[in-house]
């Protein structure tokens, strides 16, 4: 895949660069970014140096998008949006948003504009958004941004060497108005627990 810039009314998204290693490392000193995300403790900027510089070949490898968003083109980071290949149709979505930038509808506003792109760029049919039970904001803005919270995954996510349960949603292209590549033949609701 060749890396991408997308655009929002307040956002530019676009594939990290080196230089937003230092806002990466910044972000990444964040105590709820190191509770609730599988970032190395302590996180260091050779972590950040080397989560930067590996989002090229990533890219070209279709094995994760990783995109910076930005406020504006020149403005700072506030998050950054991950898209992982789960499967032939399946992506996952992951995502942080940085400290100071909280509360202000940056991931509302972006996590959309991926769903689109992935749904009909990346080739996914379903988009995966996952959170340890507990992740509140996590699930606030995935719920937000259209996300159906499915249920409860049981040791679902490793973060650090140790198991979680973790909530689980996702987005299909329906939910967004878009045609799905495959077609998608729902339960009826009196089938469903």
């Amino acid at each position: 895949m060749e890396p991408t810039t997308l655009a929002t009314r307040r956002l530019v998204l676009r594939p990290h660069l080196p230089p937003d290693a230092a806002e990466v490392y910044a972000a990444c000193q964040d105590p709820a970014i190191q509770h609730w995300m599988p970032v190395p403790v302590p996180y260091g900027h050779a972590d950040a140096e080397s989560y930067v510089a590996k989002v090229p070949a990533a890219w070209r490898e279709d094995s994760e998008y990783a995109f910076a968003v930005l406020l504006g083109a020149d403005g700072p980071l506030v998050a950054t949006i991950g898209v992982m290949q789960r499967g032939p149709s399946a992506h996952e979505v992951g995502f942080w948003t940085a400290p100071g930038h909280r509360r202000r509808g940056y991931l509302a506003e972006a996590l959309p504009a991926v769903a689109r792109w992935a749904f009909t760029e990346a080739g996914c049919v379903r988009l995966i958004w996952r959170a340890s039970v507990g992740n509140d904001a996590s699930r606030a803005a995935a719920e937000k941004a259209g996300f159906v919270i499915e249920g409860v995954q049981r040791a679902g996510i490793e973060i650090r060497e140790t198991l979680r349960d973790c909530w689980i949603g996702a987005l299909l292209p329906s939910d967004l108005g878009l045609p799905s590549r495959l077609p998608y033949l729902p339960s009826p609701v009196s089938a469903t627990p």
